[in-house]
């Protein structure tokens, strides 16, 4: 049987060597490698599209792969493609990392310099492993890419910029289309100020901070913190108390989304515009990240300064980031194609206009969900999560034309 292996190494010299040295190996076939964590997790779930047999057998992880952290991958590997035995490389392979690296899912450990014996006997552990896995599972069976539901985080670029209005329209957007039967949640990690409840008129016992410190976020426990909303919106909101916040770190951030992504199939993270490790963490896992601005030149600079510092910081590439203008109207100087150059983002084709008059009422009566259908302000959020992928382009026009009847 052969055995396909996926190498996933950041340095392009270090992958060459270490595929030679797997094509050395009996029955192995090594792939192309992929260079970080964001082109391995869409590399596996494009594989494993139609039938787990089109998986590789096992990934071979370097530890410096980037940007998620080797052990928070791990663990996503193993939550969304369990029929794939992932093996760490490491230049210091020591008991406490063996440890943390099979609490995390990993099915070997090897260690830097690569040797011939030492690789060949991991890469047979995990194949092994995985071929058991396989037939549990049934080899020709359809699956997709196991529990994890998508990830969309919403950041303004400086505040003020309409960023979690922007969030609560998506996730409404993606709720009403009614294509999720796991349903969709919305998460304020805007932890010193959040106004999530606010949009809403959500008073709460639980919030976010009293999942922090937890070390297995069950479906007991998360149930406990989550608000279910008469929309269907399941949403986790922020501490009322901003200082608590402080307690909601980048590992609990992390482990949080990976709870709620194995239980919801949209989840929409609300990060506001002051950064810290959790929203941080957020931004960095999240499969589509938006970027809100306003068409004027200090919320432009603000976009400018943002992307720069997850570039440093190896959060998010500029190019991998969605630019959303807001309060566009004719007389703004500054048109999307600009900011597009200006920033190096992506910038979404549907711009929202300005429309305070069409808000004011929604928003003093904490019922956002309330927003005028047929305005244009609603209708260009809710163009905009079927640009995103969250509801099929017909769905959202729909959906908007049957609550503008009602109303």
């Amino acid at each position: 049987m052969t055995t396909r292996v996926l190498p996933a190494v950041g340095d392009p010299d270090t992958a060459r060597a270490l595929i030679t040295l797997l094509s050395q190996l009996p029955d192995s076939e090594p792939m192309r490698s992929v260079p970080d964590s964001t082109t391995l997790l869409d590399t596996l779930a494009g594989l494993g599209h139609e039938s787990v047999a089109d998986l590789p057998e096992v990934v071979v992880l370097h530890e410096r792969v980037g940007p998620l952290p080797a052990l928070e991958l791990i663990r996503e590997v193993a939550l969304r493609f369990p029929a794939v035995g992932v093996v760490l490389v490491s230049e210091n392979p020591s008991p406490g990392l063996y440890s943390a690296a099979m609490d995390s899912g990993a099915r070997g450990l090897a260690g830097l310099p690569l040797s011939y014996e030492e690789l060949a006997a991991r890469i047979a552990a995990a194949a092994h492993w995985a071929a058991g896995v396989r037939r549990h599972l049934g080899a020709g069976d359809a699956v997709a890419t196991g529990p994890g539901g998508r990830i969309v985080t919403v950041t303004g670029a400086k505040g003020g910029v309409g960023a979690t209005l922007l969030a609560t329209q998506l996730a409404l957007a993606a709720q009403t289309s009614g294509g999720y039967g796991r349903g969709v949640i919305l998460v304020d990690l805007d932890l010193l100020c959040g106004d999530v409840g606010s949009y809403f008129d959500v008073q709460f016992r639980r919030s976010v901070a009293d999942l922090a410190g937890i070390a297995d976020i069950s479906p007991q426990v998360l149930g406990e913190a989550v608000f279910s909303h008469e929309t269907g919106l399941s949403m986790l909101i922020a501490p009322a108390e901003g200082e608590r916040g402080e307690d909601v770190s980048e590992a609990t951030a992390r482990q949080l989304l990976m709870a709620v992504r194995a239980r919801h199939d949209v989840v929409v993270v609300d990060c506001g515009s002051h950064m810290n490790a959790a929203n941080a963490a957020a931004i960095e896992l999240s499969d589509a990240a938006l970027l809100v601005t306003t068409p004027d030149v200090i919320s432009v600079r603000a976009v400018n300064r943002m992307v720069r510092m997850w570039d440093r910081l190896q959060i998010r590439k500029a190019q991998e980031t969605l630019t959303v203008v807001n309060r566009m109207s004719r007389a703004s100087a500054i048109q999307p194609q600009l900011i597009a150059r200006i920033t190096g983002t992506q910038v979404a084709r549907g711009v929202i206009p300005a429309g305070f008059r069409e808000l004011q009422e929604a928003q003093d009566a904490g019922r956002i969900q309330d927003l005028e259908a047929r305005g244009q302000v609603r209708r260009a959020m809710w163009a905009l999560a079927a640009e995103v992928g969250l509801t099929p382009p017909e769905n959202a026009a729909a959906g908007g034309r049957r609550r503008g009847r009602r109303g």
